[in-house]
């Protein structure tokens, strides 16, 4: 992308991304000092991954934890800051290991500079796929 890219054109394409589950592709739209935070993560899941690196290494298994099919509702919300958004959005498809259905809502807080994604916030709702025994993308358990 583009460093003239604006941050929603930016998030749009990251999530057509991660439905091809194009891995890859999604993390070559981050900075290489990127940070993706997960301010609401259970005890022993990352609640903060630094650098291009990290986040590529956690994002790796995504496709084989979530079989996503699609963002149904995505509304993104210009802050006065014309690199930074808030997005609300749902998740939807299916845990490969369980086969259960997986619906998740989210807000996000993107920062976007020089068209990388510098920063992420992803406020998600752990209790919505936590159960005994079943490990989800990131998970340390």
């Amino acid at each position: 992308m583009s460093a003239h890219t604006t941050a929603s054109d930016l998030y749009r394409h990251s999530l057509r991304l991660l439905l091809e589950k194009n891995v890859p592709g999604w993390v070559d739209l981050w900075a290489e000092d990127g940070v993706m935070e997960f301010p609401f993560a259970p005890q022993g899941w990352p609640g903060r991954l630094e650098g291009k690196e990290a986040i590529a290494a956690y994002m790796r298994g995504y496709p084989d934890h979530i079989d996503l099919h699609d963002f149904p509702d995505v509304r993104i919300h210009q802050t006065t800051d014309p690199e930074t958004i808030v997005v609300e959005m749902r998740g939807v498809g299916r845990l490969v290991e369980t086969g259960r259905p997986f619906d998740m809502t989210y807000i996000a807080v993107v920062t976007v500079q020089d068209g990388r994604i510098v920063s992420y916030r992803d406020y998600w709702n752990p209790l919505a796929v936590v159960e005994p025994g079943v490990d989800f993308v990131g998970s340390t358990r």
